[in-house]
């Protein structure tokens, strides 16, 4: 009679046992299901920045190729990143703000080839800040990212005073 109490003492031990390990497996993916969430949202967050960035920087390209110095204005820019044919970014850039103007005297080149020691022209090396907002067009939770670029451009005398560096 000994031998069956013992038997059903175990039989209660191995029960509470395997709900413990049934508790610490749940826990564990629990866990893992938590942190791997986590990762996903700081990838996504981080391709969202490098997309950001790119539209950024097709945006500041297109305002440079444009005679920007004269009349500087802000201006919005839709940037489709994966050419799918919806916008994916709405670039909002800032107008233009000369910062500094340095006079780089020139000489000309006489006939002969032959410069001579005199400048005749005057040109200047400008300064401009181009500021950007990038705000995504998806469901991004409000994410937004502002990049600035510094871009230098050299104008003539004509060109100096007609802009909006004066």
């Amino acid at each position: 009679m000994m031998t069956s109490a013992t038997q059903c003492a175990q039989r209660g031990a191995t029960l509470i046992v395997g709900l413990i390990m049934l508790v610490l497996l749940t826990l564990a993916v629990t866990s893992a299901f938590m942190l791997s969430n986590g990762n996903l949202k700081a990838v996504g967050n981080m391709q969202f920045r490098d997309e950001a960035v790119a539209a950024a920087n097709l945006a500041i390209e297109q305002v440079i190729s444009s005679d920007f110095t004269t009349l500087p204005v802000g201006s919005t820019v839709p940037v489709d990143i994966d050419q799918d044919g919806t916008d994916d970014y709405s670039v909002t850039v800032m107008t233009p703000v000369c910062v500094q103007a340095v006079p780089i005297a020139t000489s000309i080149s006489t006939l002969s080839g032959v410069t001579s020691g005199v400048p005749t022209t005057t040109d200047y090396n400008t300064l401009w800040d181009i500021e950007t907002r990038i705000v995504s067009n998806e469901n991004s939770g409000g994410a937004a990212v502002t990049i600035w670029q510094g871009v230098r451009k050299r104008l003539t005398q004509p060109q100096y005073a007609a802009s909006a560096c004066v």
